[in-house]
């Protein structure tokens, strides 16, 4: 089993017009940081990842997974 953690960190910033920096200061991070979580370079604490989702008021397994996520147009879709 791998220890990785994938996320939609990206995908969320992009859909929601929020830069690396403007999330940073949301959450009280280092910019640099939420580069190494979106590519996957550093996992986050359970903390820190339910700080990121209600960022985005989502649920936490809408952004984060042990398992990668389908790419978007795949014909995969969720339930």
């Amino acid at each position: 089993m791998s220890d990785t953690v994938y996320n939609r960190i990206a995908m969320l910033r992009a859909e929601r017009g929020i830069s690396r920096r403007q999330l940073s200061e949301a959450l009280g991070i280092h910019y640099q940081t939420v580069g190494y979580l979106e590519r996957g370079e550093y996992s986050p604490s359970l903390h820190l990842a339910l700080r990121i989702a209600e960022y985005f008021e989502v649920p936490v397994e809408v952004v984060f997974s042990t398992s990668p996520f389908p790419r978007l147009g795949s014909g995969e879709r969720s339930a």
